[in-house]
């Protein structure tokens, strides 16, 4: 009789009887693996989550809870003097309607952030630039164009208000060396807010630095090889570098449009809203209906709108990225 070949073949490995498949494969060793990574990430977490618990506390009692708290308060009529009066959406209606002094300072505050923003943008760019070259006292120069951005806001504000004075002002003092008699900049609705925004150049130190790490981390070989083929700075310049640094440049567009929409101290310090309300920025509308007026609920629907109408802006901003900003290994359109 022939014999089953089946019986006596070698069968492949993992494929024995029931006995062999029991002691060639360890049960318990896949679990004891998998326990020993749920354990080891879930102290892992615990660990994430007590290092930022700091940062989320504050950020719960601060800022989103206050957030939170202020849209109840906009749809009240409170003057903390007696409670609250549920009105809805009273308050936005009001300003729509019956305060003229809303868009009189949406106005005031977009015509400060159009200009000085780009202002201050060229200007930082420009000193980033000068002093990108290698030029003596180098680290100096830098310096000295620093410290202005960290000087306090009342410090400047102060400063600046001297520096703008009509008869003891440094700026109108030398134009009556030559003859000229300056103008009453912080008297007359005409150059009040101008002179807010040529202020506002003061801190373009701040920017120059970001700008300075972005043009050293622009590609050396990109100069060399535009000026082997005879471009000239300004070529280089336009073609090179302003593409290059261009997401350094959104990203101080934003930031430079969110902080001059929430500008509040200068006005404060300086003109106090005047004159004529030529000087009338939306956050400091805000801090007299909630501050001097004690209108509260009025004061939060303001807060809401400027958040916004900030949000708006920033979305525009967003979206022309596409069109001018390039990032490497992105094609430009």
């Amino acid at each position: 009789m022939t014999a089953c070949p089946g019986r006596n073949a070698i069968k492949p490995e993992g494929t024995g009887n029931r006995g062999s498949t029991m002691t060639s494969h360890a049960p318990t060793a896949l679990p004891r693996t998998r326990r020993t990574r749920l354990t080891f990430w879930s102290w892992e977490t615990l660990a994430g989550w007590l290092i930022i618990s700091p940062w989320l506390l504050g950020f719960l009692l601060f800022t989103l809870g206050p957030m939170i708290a202020s849209i109840g308060i906009s749809l009240t009529q409170w003057d903390l003097l007696t409670p609250a009066r549920w009105i809805g959406l009273g308050n936005f209606v009001k300003m729509a309607t019956d305060d003229p002094n809303v868009a009189l300072s949406l106005r005031v505050t977009t015509v400060y952030a159009l200009v000085s923003v780009p202002l201050s943008l060229a200007l930082g760019l420009f000193l980033a630039v000068l002093l990108n070259e290698k030029i003596r006292f180098q680290s100096f120069a830098r310096t000295v164009f620093y410290l202005p951005s960290v000087v306090s806001g009342v410090a400047v504000a102060l400063l600046w208000r001297w520096i703008f004075a009509t008869d003891v002002g440094l700026i109108n003092s030398f134009l009556a060396m030559v003859g000229i008699s300056g103008p009453a900049w912080l008297s007359d609705s005409r150059t009040a807010l101008p002179a807010l925004i040529i202020m506002s150049l003061w801190a373009a130190g701040g920017g120059m630095v970001i700008y300075l790490v972005g043009l050293q981390s622009v590609p050396t070989e990109l100069y060399e090889a535009a000026e082997m083929d005879g471009a000239n700075g300004l070529h280089r310049f336009w073609n090179i570098t302003l593409p290059m640094i261009s997401p350094v440049i959104f990203f101080q567009a934003v930031m430079g449009i969110i902080g001059a929409l929430q500008t509040f101290t200068q006005a404060f310090i300086m003109t106090e809203g005047g004159p004529k309300n030529a000087t009338l920025f939306f956050l400091l509308y805000l801090y007299r209906n909630a501050f001097q007026y004690f209108d509260m609920g009025y004061a939060s629907a303001l807060a809401w709108v400027l958040f916004a109408y900030i949000m708006l802006l920033t979305l525009l901003l967003l979206r022309s990225a596409s069109s001018w900003v390039y990032y490497e290994g992105s094609s430009r359109r």
